[in-house]
């Protein structure tokens, strides 16, 4: 599910969002706080997220979520029938792609973004590095016609799905109605998405009171918070998912080849701008930023303390902000601090597995 700024890419979007429009917990266990949904399914909150809303034209089924899981390991969705959803989000990673920067599609070609990780999705508010889809549902079929990814046509999928032995039944069971529509698969798959939550980390623990951090890691929260050192949470809000899924230009370079969040709004001051990504388990979705540029957690952290650029629109918080405030000792106390938003129990949950 990587991402590429090529026109042809939005055309496709635009094409699967008028397909759409034409179809158009009870008991409290440790670390974890239960919702409770319609139809019977038991949406986990972890420790450090709040209410999730979920929109009532899509409530969460039991029979739904598990369609959408296997819908989003299902190869059937692409050209060739070889690739799946899962094939460039993969658990082990966080729901990224590995360790590849840039993922490759099922006809070779390799794309020009880094493949965000698929936690937590149910906060957001629009999707992909750019904006480029509004909600979850609308996501969905992006990756599945874009060219240079799953590359297959929306209504051939459908028709597949429709002439498949299982997946008439299953839609049946899951919506009420045949035959299986561009809706429902979007809906299927965005309720999957859904439940793939992560939030129960050191970290929360630490501010529920159940754990303990080390000196190191509360002198990296106190750099991660002070605007004269880290100030990481002007963006990377702290707490929830640690981001505020805004759209800034972090100074990566001085004129951006990837227009970004302009290639949406059509605006030039919205060159170079990307969403701000979660920094909750960076252990697991190196390499980082939106094309994958840097490998490791001390190269971030030494571009935003000495490495950043200065393009016309800057981030206001990189802008003002002293090279080199960031001691090594420091730089060293901030990534111990990251290190406790990292949650095993995401990438090991056989709720999440195919």
């Amino acid at each position: 599910m990587i991402l590429i700024n090529k026109k042809k890419y939005y055309i496709s979007i635009l094409l699967g969002i008028i397909f759409f429009i034409q179809f158009s917990c009870s008991k409290k266990t440790d670390n974890v706080t239960p919702l409770v949904t319609s139809d019977n399914y038991n949406l986990t909150i972890p420790l450090g997220l709040g209410q999730m809303n979920i929109p009532s034209d899509n409530p969460l089924t039991n029979k739904g979520v598990s369609l959408g899981k296997m819908l989003f390991y299902d190869p059937i969705l692409s050209g060739n029938n070889k690739m799946a959803c899962a094939s460039c989000h993969l658990q082990n990673y966080a729901f990224t792609d590995s360790s590849n920067a840039l993922s490759e599609g099922i006809d070779g070609k390799i794309g020009t973004r880094n493949s965000m990780p698929l936690f937590n999705l149910g906060y957001a508010t629009q999707f992909f590095w750019d904006g480029g889809a509004k909600d979850l549902e609308s996501q969905v079929v992006g990756p599945i016609q874009n060219p240079v990814e799953m590359h297959q046509n929306l209504a051939e999928a459908i028709t597949e799905l429709n002439q498949s032995t299982k997946y008439p039944k299953l839609f049946s069971d899951a919506f009420g109605t045949t035959p299986i529509t561009t809706l429902q698969l979007m809906k299927a798959i965005a309720q999957f998405e859904r439940t793939l939550l992560s939030a129960n980390t050191k970290y929360d623990k630490y501010k529920a009171g159940q754990q303990t951090l080390t000196q190191e890691e509360l002198n990296g929260l106190a750099i991660f918070t002070n605007p004269q050192k880290g100030d990481c949470n002007h963006c990377h809000t702290l707490g929830g998912t640690f981001t505020d899924f805004e759209y800034r230009n972090n100074g990566l370079d001085s004129i951006s080849n990837d227009k970004g969040r302009a290639l949406i709004t059509l605006k030039e001051f919205d060159n170079g701008k990307f969403k701000t990504p979660t920094v909750r388990n960076l252990k697991f979705t190196a390499p980082y930023m939106h094309d994958g540029r840097f490998k490791t957690l001390e190269e971030v952290v030494q571009h935003y303390n000495v490495g950043f650029k200065y393009p016309a629109n800057l981030d206001a918080n990189l802008k003002f902000a002293k090279k080199g405030r960031i001691s090594p000792q420091e730089e060293k106390d901030l990534i111990a601090f990251l290190n406790t938003l990292n949650d095993e129990s995401l990438t090991t949950n056989p709720n999440f597995k195919k």
